[in-house]
């Protein structure tokens, strides 16, 4: 089932094939820096919070070269074998700046200039991910990078000229040949995908071994344990063919395990199973993280308040486990036994994650609030779904996090509204009975007493946002 890389690793940087007997577990930001000496990624965090160390990687997927930026510094070697990863050298022109490079330039958005190759990088992303492009599309692309430096508005006129210049990009059918004429990307872009064909076969470097650690995205794992995990046996399974896919069957919604969190955003029978999750996704993180973060990584890390874990309680979503072939199932609200302690054996493996789809009008809402926007783990978060027949609510269910030592599925305030008529009342109610059901602690990220008091006002959002006709000055106590 498991493939473990070995002996040789190989993928294309920038325009260089590289074969390197490194061990698979070696970060990919060290790699760039220290053995190809490429030192336009930078190292800022280590924890994928900044973007300074971003680069792109393209893969070929359904036949087509597709690019996605990622964090360097959360993500192995590994993970990227058969890849073409490029960094901001990558980028360069031979001669001068590129368009986007230039932007940068024009618009005094750079100033020390540490920050400045993650944001190139970001916006390339953005340019060869974006063949009808946005404003917004440009902004949220680099919603994973900081700049500690000059402020945003002078990127943000960057990204507009970069936006400008990309709408011209609709009436071309080949979107690489595009911006290679544009000098957007170099050349040496346009044999990509052929070369990642030919490294692909045979397969290099790969041969079927048990493994003691299993790998998504990295993006927890490489947090904890950066240095244990360089050396580490592991089983890479972010791409995973047989633990990818987003499918329906009858009334089921089947997930692959390793399904990141962009490949739901960007999956139709997802977005037609959980209305709303285009918009509840931004609140996840960042667009590089979520191009690695994988669902059943998130809730492996058994986080008490992991975004995607929160989501899919409400959806009272079932885990299929795997251990040599035998399988069994258990609902994700019985996962999570104590504080990181779930209801998996060390052999065991999170194959499929499985929810019904309501067979009736039902309604989803998620909820979050934390210091940033993005980039930022929640004070406390919270999801609902309500099922509904008429104006009467047939099955409810709520979850939060942030408010006990584990992810919390609130039995007894899910259970109150079943049977029940949506009103001002009945909104009091269940967040009276919430605020009952947890125990949050005081902690970086909020007192006890304010979490308690956020949990029941996210309550109160979830009614205001699914029932508009609700009073909303009632229910905030204006009235």
């Amino acid at each position: 089932m498991f493939l473990k890389y070995c002996a040789v690793i190989q993928f294309i940087l920038n325009n260089e094939t590289i074969t390197t007997h490194e061990p698979p577990g070696v970060l990919l930001v060290d790699y760039i820096r220290y053995h190809a000496a490429l030192t336009g990624t930078k190292i800022g965090c280590r924890e994928g919070d900044c973007g300074a160390c971003t680069v792109l990687v393209g893969t070929i997927k359904a036949g087509k070269l597709q690019y996605s930026s990622l964090t360097s510094c959360l993500t192995p070697i590994g993970n990227i074998h058969q890849a073409h990863v490029v960094t901001v050298e990558g980028l360069n022109k031979p001669g001068g700046m590129n368009p986007v490079q230039q932007a940068m330039a024009d618009e005094s958005a750079t100033q020390c200039g540490f920050c400045t190759p993650g944001f190139i990088v970001s916006m390339t992303g953005f340019c060869l991910g974006n063949k009808t492009a946005s404003y917004g599309e440009a902004l949220a692309a680099v919603d994973g990078n900081i700049c500690r430096c000059t402020g945003y508005k002078s990127i943000e006129r960057a990204l507009q000229t970069i936006t400008d210049l990309m709408q011209a990009a609709a009436d071309h059918d080949n979107l690489i040949d595009f911006l290679a004429s544009q000098h957007i990307i170099p050349p040496y872009f346009k044999n990509i995908a052929q070369r990642l064909k030919n490294l692909q076969s045979p397969v290099n470097g790969i041969e079927k071994k048990s493994a003691a650690v299993l790998l998504g995205g990295g993006t927890d794992l490489y947090v904890q344990q950066q240095e244990e995990m360089v050396m580490s046996d592991i089983n890479f399974l972010l791409n995973n063919t047989t633990l990818k896919g987003i499918t329906r069957e009858g009334n089921q919604c089947i997930v692959g395990a390793s399904a990141t969190v962009t490949e739901l955003m960007e999956s139709p029978v997802f977005k037609q199973a959980v209305p709303g999750f285009s918009g509840f996704s931004r609140l996840v993180s960042s667009t590089p993280i979520r191009n690695i973060a994988t669902l059943a990584g998130n809730f492996s890390n058994a986080s008490p308040i992991g975004d995607l874990t929160v989501l899919f309680l409400a959806l009272d979503a079932t885990l299929l486990l795997n251990e040599g072939g035998h399988t069994r199932q258990v609902a994700l609200q019985h996962f999570f036994k104590g504080y990181k302690n779930i209801d998996k054996s060390k052999d065991e493996y999170i194959e499929k994650i499985l929810f019904n789809i309501p067979a009736t009008s039902y309604k989803i809402n998620f909820e979050k609030v934390s210091k940033r926007r993005n980039l930022d783990i929640a004070s406390v978060n919270t999801a609902i779904k309500i099922e509904m027949e008429g104006n009467i609510i047939t099955h409810a269910s709520l979850s939060a996090g942030g408010v006990a030592p584990i992810p919390a599925y609130l039995k007894n305030a899910s259970a109150l509204l079943k049977g029940k008529i949506p009103d001002e009342d009945l909104v009091e109610e269940v967040v009276a009975a919430a605020q009952n059901e947890i125990a949050p602690i005081s902690d970086a990220r909020g007192t006890a007493s304010y979490k308690k008091h956020l949990l029941g006002q996210l309550v109160k959002a979830h009614f205001i946002e699914l029932f508009p006709a609700l009073n909303v000055k009632k229910l905030i106590g204006q009235s």
